[in-house]
């Protein structure tokens, strides 16, 4: 039998918000260095792993938010190999879809919200994650960039997400205070990072170079 805290932490969603691995419209600040094709497989490398890590973490269900919508391949892939549900994000801003992924869980001790951006989310962080929310209103994983890798809550609360400055160096800063307004208890974890630009990328390859071999296995150039 599991033991106590890890029949909680079980019961704690996980959301993914993805793009489709579409050239062109994927990982377009890589283009320049990958080439529309090869920043397409970067992000269709990038769904699988963060998809396998989040169901190795084995702490509830896992819910891919497709955009920009779930008839892409990829994603109907995800759902034949791994157990996942698929939903299609919702127009808006990044709090708002983030928002709807939130309130969407019917996980009793609350969900986690990912992006597809970071490559070194593990499953053991993602159960750590799950644990703070036994304790913590909420648990955040901050990025290097000012922004976050992952938010959790055990309730969804809008003001958390409206009117913030998204993809800039103050994300992180705006959330705190936003928590901080909110009285919440809040478990900070230890600061991840991005692939967004050609230096994220040429440390993802050597944090991990099965990237590199999967790429050039496909045809592209690294």
């Amino acid at each position: 039998m599991p033991h106590r805290d890890e029949a909680s932490v079980s019961r704690v969603g996980i959301a993914i918000l993805a793009k489709a691995p579409i050239p062109g419209l994927a990982k377009t600040r890589l283009i320049p260095r990958l080439g529309a094709e090869g920043a397409a497989l970067l992000q269709h490398w990038l769904l699988q792993r963060t998809l396998s890590t989040a169901i190795m973490a084995d702490i509830g269900p896992v819910t891919l938010w497709c955009a920009p919508d779930e008839k892409h391949p990829a994603f109907a892939a995800c759902r034949t190999e791994r157990p996942t549900a698929l939903k299609a994000q919702p127009e808006g801003d990044l709090g708002k879809r983030m928002l709807t992924a939130l309130q969407a869980s019917t996980s009793p001790q609350g969900t986690l919200v990912i992006g597809t951006d970071c490559a070194v989310l593990t499953p053991a962080l993602l159960r750590h994650a799950a644990r703070s929310l036994m304790t913590h209103d909420a648990v955040v994983v901050p990025a290097e960039d000012g922004g976050y890798v992952l938010i959790g809550m055990r309730e969804a609360h809008a003001g958390v997400f409206e009117n913030v400055a998204w993809s800039t160096a103050t994300v992180m800063a705006e959330t705190r205070q936003r928590f901080s307004t909110l009285g919440w208890s809040v478990d900070e974890l230890p600061a991840c990072w991005d692939v967004d630009l050609a230096a994220d990328f040429d440390r993802l390859c050597r944090h991990d170079p099965a990237v590199a071999r999967y790429l050039l296995g496909n045809g592209a150039s690294t």
